[in-house]
């Protein structure tokens, strides 16, 4: 059994952060030959509910960089690598020193929350008031956090200038690890993601891999969060849009995601 496992942004999704209708119909080419596909990716379930919806993506998905598996058949949730407290304070604090607000996010059943302080400048502001109510989050100060808060990941934006000394400080934290890139809000901010140490998706891919007894695990990715499912994949392909070291690990370098790189290569590997 072949089982596809697709990373969303810079990867299956357009530079609009949509699938486009040529990659829509090439899920539809595969559902009707059986070949089964899922997601693993660093969204939230909540921010990838809208773009997801109306594909028929049944399968168990892989959210928060495999700290949360949501299997949409049986309505059952599974979440692992957990943040503790003391390592809520630890970001806090780093954050704190370069003026940045960190924002907390937690889940209970299929709620989810954002707990923060006050923002401290504008590009954080217009993150609470676009992207977190457009996905209809439940949003708090950080002082109504609760002790036993299941908390994902802990995320935040900033001036370059700004987040670096945060990345450099918490690359010496061994309990936790933290992705960054660009961010779409503009060349001169960067966003940063931070999780449990343990927590990947190669540990979320392996889990469903088992679950659906899959034989041939094929993933797509475009970023460092994708290489821990790149090594235990029997197939793994980067776009050309992707980082270097991802399209390194690579069975093979496809088109990029801008040009429906995933959806071409799909049509050509299993003769849709």
């Amino acid at each position: 059994m072949d089982l596809i496992f697709f990373d969303l942004d810079g990867t299956l999704l357009n530079s609009d952060s949509e699938i486009s209708p040529f990659t829509k119909e090439t899920l539809v080419l595969l559902r009707q030959r059986n070949i089964a596909y899922t997601v693993a990716t660093g969204r939230t379930m909540l921010s990838a509910k809208s773009i997801l919806e109306g594909h028929e993506f049944d399968l168990p998905q892989a959210y928060n960089n495999g700290v949360t598996i949501w299997d949409p058949r049986t309505q059952k949730l599974t979440l692992e690598h957990l943040l503790s407290s003391a390592d809520i304070s630890a970001i806090a604090e780093l954050a704190s020193v370069q003026g940045i607000t960190p924002f907390v996010h937690a889940i209970d059943d299929q709620n989810y929350f954002i707990y923060h302080a006050n923002p401290r400048h504008q590009v954080e502001k217009e993150l609470i008031n676009t992207r977190y109510c457009h996905v209809k989050a439940k949003i708090f100060p950080m002082e109504e956090l609760p002790a036993k808060a299941q908390v994902t990941n802990v995320s935040m934006i900033g001036a370059t200038e700004a987040i670096k000394p945060i990345w450099n400080e918490l690359k010496k934290n061994t309990n936790l690890v933290a992705y960054s890139g660009p961010a779409i809000e503009g060349d001169q901010y960067r966003w940063m993601d931070i999780l449990h140490c343990a927590a990947s998706k190669g540990s979320a891919v392996t889990s469903i891999k088992k679950q659906l007894g899959a034989t041939n695990v094929v993933c797509f990715g475009d970023s460092d969060n994708d290489l821990s499912m790149f090594e235990l994949a029997d197939e793994s392909y980067a776009p050309e849009s992707g980082k270097v070291n991802l399209k390194e690990a690579a069975s093979a370098v496809i088109r990029p995601n801008y040009e429906d790189g995933v959806a071409h290569f799909l049509r050509e590997r299993f003769s849709l």
